[in-house]
């Protein structure tokens, strides 16, 4: 399990893609769990939760579009 002592969705969204699946932890959000290099939407999640896991997969999304010059 990584620990984030602060929200920095960009590092996070590289994490997650990065390693693929497991469980991370951001201090102030909460617990996350992340598989097939996304965020899992908890079952029971709040609206805090669910606005960070929509903005780390958006992430993630982006960084897996190819780059155009």
């Amino acid at each position: 399990m990584r620990i984030f002592n602060k929200y920095q969705p960009l590092l996070i969204a590289k994490y997650v893609k990065t390693f693929f699946s497991g469980r991370l932890y951001i201090r102030g959000r909460g617990a996350f769990l992340y598989a097939k290099g996304v965020l899992v939407m908890p079952a029971h999640a709040d609206e805090r939760h669910r606005v960070t896991v929509q903005e780390i997969n958006s992430l993630i999304g982006r960084l897996q579009e190819p780059q155009t010059a």
